[in-house]
Order: structure tokens, then C-alpha cells, then sequence
């Protein structure tokens, strides 16, 4: 991880968060926030994007006081979002990341693995998901026999379109080979 502590405003925004709690609470995060605090990307975000983890009450408490126009939003111009869409791989818990561990009295923020993380983009598979998945490739890098059978051991028997998926899945490894071989003298 390249900081020591979270840059601002995600430093001061968690902490006003970790000050209203009085239990102790796990954070799964995806998303860009979780490519800019682990693997470098430089990509503004004005969310963290969160798995649907703990209690309804917990979730529901944690929206209500730092999602989408809280009032922590309001003042630190980001906010928390659960994601219910994103695939996740079956074992994704073994592998997260935690993050700053001990920065916070009350939240514990961890953050999916990097195969993980690009696997959570298959579905969407956004230009911006692909340049992440790249990027990925680059900063980590990604073993892409890694990255297929993790596909396609935990993930693929989930998804709805499995063969779209294996297309996009092939696609982004056609990419991150070409990308790694360099430019073709014509």
C-alpha cells in the first residue's frame, strides 16, 4: 500500500464516520476507491463503493449517515454506496486486503485482492473497467492464469451470461498480452 494513512478528504471522512459508531464494523470496498488506495490508479472518485456485508441495520445505519446526500457527503463531497450488482468470486473473503489496519477504533476497512477486484468488473465491462483491469495488469502484475481459473472455478458458474462473460474475460487477456508484448514494428 502506498500510503500511511488515507489522503484527504478519505482520511477525514472515514474518521467522522469511525467517531459516530459504537461498534466495531467491517467495510468490504471495490471500486475505484479500493484502485487508488491499493494499486496507485489516478482516477478521481466520489464514492467508495461497498459489498452488501454485516447487519441491515449496520448497512442501512451506514448509508443513512454517509451515502448519497448524508450529510458527511454533503461536507466531505464523497460518499458510501453498496454495490448489489458486482460479481465477486465465491472466496473472496480469504483474500481481502486489509487496509491501515489499526487507523480506526471502530471501522475495518478491507479491500478485494486485485483478481478479485478485476473480476468484479466482467459484467459491466465499461471502458473504464477495462482500463482498470489494465492497470491492474501493469501495477500488480496480474498472472493471468491465475486471473482465468479464479473465473473460472468461483465466479462463472454465478453469472447470469456466462458466455458473454468468457468473451469479455478472454478479450481483457487478448488485450493484457498485447500490452505486454509492446508495439509490432510494421
Amino acid at each position: 500500500m502506498p500510503y500511511d494513512c488515507l489522503p484527504e478528504p478519505w482520511n477525514s471522512f472515514f474518521t467522522d464516520i469511525d467517531g459516530a459508531l459504537s461498534e466495531s464494523v467491517e467495510l468490504h470496498c471495490l471500486g475505484g476507491f479500493a484502485m487508488a488506495v491499493l494499486y496507485q490508479l489516478d482516477r478521481p472518485t466520489a464514492d467508495v463503493d461497498l459489498l452488501p456485508v454485516g447487519s441491515r441495520f449496520v448497512n442501512g445505519y451506514l448509508i443513512e449517515f454517509a451515502g448519497p446526500g448524508s450529510m458527511l457527503h454533503r461536507k466531505h463531497k464523497i460518499h458510501l454506496q453498496v454495490v448489489g450488482v458486482a460479481p465477486v468470486p465465491h472466496n473472496y473473503e480469504d483474500r481481502l486486503v486489509e487496509l491501515l489496519p489499526g487507523t480506526f477504533k471502530h471501522i475495518h476497512l478491507f479491500a478485494l485482492d486485485p483478481y478479485d477486484l478485476a473480476l468484479s468488473k466482467v459484467e459491466r465491462n465499461t471502458q473504464r473497467d477495462r482500463d482498470d483491469v489494465k492497470h491492474l495488469a501493469r501495477i500488480v502484475p496480474l498472472d493471468l492464469g491465475v486471473l482465468r481459473d479464479r473465473y473460472l472455478k468461483e465466479l462463472r458458474p454465478d453469472l447470469g451470461n456466462p458466455e458473454r462473460e468468457d468473451l469479455t474475460l478472454n478479450l481483457w487477456i487478448e488485450a493484457i498480452e498485447e500490452e505486454r508484448r509492446g508495439p509490432t514494428l510494421q
